[in-house]
């Protein structure tokens, strides 16, 4: 097969050629759009799930289904050294340029709260190299967004950004990935504006993708959150979904898979989308002709393997330090000894079972846990529970011996 002609896309939150199995959650935020727009009240959305299940895909997907509104949009990914303010005051700056508001000096004043409330962790006596630089020419609202604490002051700009929006008969909407990996202060800024946004019927909306954990990271910092957001779990593919994912790329190229091979490739991939797109280049490559056989599935798969083992399991795997990766090799181990029947659908295993892995009390675990939670390399679902972020990484673990 042409590799010049491979339709397949394995890239970390890289669109794939055919975005199967998600239309519901499609539909459904055009509804929310279209609710929002109309002044009707609507919750924000949260998206959860493991690594490789293309959240970040559908997230970028629902934001473009925001731009075809001609909603302002703004998007920022999470990450634990770094604070909400400035990279969601460059997300809203992009947000309020898309709506293309026609008073000048209302977009200016807005403008003027985003520079201020990116500025104030800064101060006034801060260094060049450390102040905000955003391209805004505005220059900073006094006595707005500007208080210091991010619960306030996020509660104000959202309101400012919502009143221009309002303006114009549309809305805003800002995307974040990685939602879990936002400090504590932060979560609860967020919830809290929210909160205050929904009730006051503005046409604002946050739209967020994270881990399975997030949901709980929501609830522990404001109770409410259960009922702010609306939440929808991404999983993998059905067979159905998986076979379209392969199957229509490839006949956009003029080929096609036999059955036979459609059923390996679901055997090899389990439904999730990034392995589907890293088996699919890898199968279309070594198939010396369409139809793609179930024999051409076979000899692609250890070239597939190695790629996954190489970008998508080695370099977290990597991350770990020596005894971190002892703990995540007992976890390994351990769901092999749970009954096949007892293991739920995620493979969480008792952190108790992990300690007897490694002939150590749970307690004397707890930094290595603590430190792969915070690595983002394993989650708690519940109390007492573990599970791996990233789908069949205890297959691979095991692989390793």
């Amino acid at each position: 097969m042409d590799p010049i002609r491979n339709p397949y896309a394995p890239g970390a939150g890289q669109r794939p050629p055919e975005l199967a199995g998600r239309d519901e959650q499609l539909r459904a935020f055009d509804v929310v759009l279209a609710r929002v727009a109309a002044s009707r009240p609507e919750r924000s959305l949260v998206l959860t799930g493991l690594r490789g299940v293309g959240k970040t895909v559908l997230l970028n997907a629902l934001r473009s289904a925001a731009v075809r509104r001609q909603w302002g949009t703004g998007k920022l990914e999470a990450r634990p050294d770094q604070g909400l303010r400035r990279p969601l005051s460059s997300a809203l700056h992009q947000a309020v340029r898309e709506l293309g508001h026609p008073e000048p000096n209302s977009v200016d004043h807005v403008l003027g709260v985003i520079r201020s409330f990116a500025q104030r962790d800064a101060g006034a006596s801060a260094r060049l190299r450390d102040q905000w630089h955003p391209g805004i020419d505005a220059p900073a609202v006094k006595g707005r967004a500007d208080s210091g604490d991010v619960e306030i002051d996020l509660v104000e700009l959202f309101t400012d950004v919502g009143g221009l929006a309002a303006d114009v008969g549309r809305g805003v909407a800002v995307f974040i990935d990685e939602m879990q990996d936002l400090g504590p202060d932060d979560v609860s800024a967020l919830c809290a504006a929210c909160h205050e946004i929904s009730q006051s019927g503005l046409p604002v909306i946050v739209v967020g993708a994270g881990l399975p954990h997030l949901p709980a990271v929501l609830s522990a910092s404001k109770s409410y959150s259960e009922r702010l957001f609306g939440y929808q779990r991404i999983d993998r593919l059905d067979r159905a979904s998986a076979d379209l994912a392969l199957s229509a790329p490839a006949a956009s190229e003029g080929a096609a898979f036999t059955d036979e091979a459609l059923e390996e490739m679901y055997a090899a991939t389990g439904g999730y989308p990034y392995f589907i797109q890293a088996y699919g280049k890898a199968v279309w490559d070594r198939a010396p002709r369409s139809p793609i056989s179930a024999d051409d599935v076979h000899v692609a798969a250890p070239e597939a393997e190695g790629e996954l083992a190489v970008g998508f399991f080695g370099s977290r795997f990597d991350r770990a330090t020596p005894g971190e990766r002892d703990y995540l090799r007992a976890m390994a181990d351990a769901a092999l000894a749970v009954d096949p029947t007892a293991l739920d659908e995620v493979g969480s295993v008792p952190t108790a079972d992990v300690a007897a892995v490694l002939g150590k009390k749970p307690q004397s675990l707890s930094p290595a846990r603590d430190a792969l939670l915070k690595k983002g390399l394993i989650y708690s679902g519940e109390r007492g529970r573990i599970a791996f972020t990233v789908p069949h990484f205890g297959r691979y673990l095991r692989a390793q011996g």
